[in-house]
């Protein structure tokens, strides 16, 4: 079983809290144990696990990572968004959730996010529910 999410961003930076879309998917799905793979097909766009009680943890992660790779950097890749694709190697573009008793488990502040680093887009993203 596969669905997709079309998450909008607002800014060339942002976390986008998609824990409650990937949760309603995994409810719908009627899976109680497996794995749930979020994935996210752009090259400057990813996925995290982080968590999602304080909004500045993410705010936080998103001034890190533009420390790592600041935008204006002398990039060799010419689009203007070479630290976009960086940042999405830092990050990676899929998280692997684990589901027991129909629900993904996360820490107790945990959250899953759309890490948008090439902003504003319409992104998509992908939910593969496994059984087993």
């Amino acid at each position: 079983m596969i669905r997709i999410l079309n998450v909008k961003t607002n800014t060339r930076m942002e976390a986008v809290d998609i824990t409650a879309q990937v949760m309603k998917i995994i409810g719908d799905s009627g899976v109680e144990n497996g794995i749930c793979v979020v994935f996210v097909p752009h090259t400057t766009a990813g996925v995290t696990v982080n968590e999602s009680y304080d909004p500045s943890v993410a705010l936080d992660i998103l001034d890190a990572l533009e420390k790592m790779a600041p935008r204006s950097a002398g990039y060799r890749h010419m689009e203007g968004n070479a630290d976009a694709h960086v940042k999405t190697s830092l990050v990676g573009n899929s998280a692997s959730l684990i589901i027991e008793s129909g629900r993904p488990i996360l820490g107790r502040w945990g959250g899953v996010f759309l890490m948008e680093f090439d902003g504003p887009r319409e992104r998509t993203v992908y939910v593969k529910i496994l059984e087993g």
